[in-house]
């Protein structure tokens, strides 16, 4: 978690093959999971922002040189400190009906 702005945007190009400056938030998470740190393009510059947690862990995944896409609602679930893959949420409906 020591990389500042120009790092964190050289990881998103070089290793991931993706643009900095596109309409897109990168997230990046340290081994222990308890603090990231997240940069964005911003027509003038980029944004950095950085979480510590100081109970818990963010469930992040694990592997290497992973790179994944997540919905608005992901990430505030994963900044809560929650799975984004939650399965117990009320689902929505298709065709709403009144009893």
């Amino acid at each position: 978690m020591r990389s500042g702005i120009n790092g964190l945007a050289s990881i998103v190009q070089d290793v991931f093959h993706l643009n900095p400056f596109g309409n897109y938030l990168f997230l990046f998470c340290g081994k222990r999971a308890d603090r990231c740190k997240a940069i964005y393009w911003e027509k003038s510059g980029f944004v950095l922002t950085y979480k510590r947690v100081e109970t818990g862990r963010f469930h992040w995944p694990r592997k290497e040189q992973t790179f994944i896409t997540i919905s608005e609602q992901q990430l505030t679930w994963l900044l809560e400190g929650l799975k984004t893959n939650q399965t117990t949420a009320i689902p929505e409906l298709e065709n709403p009906r009144l009893l």
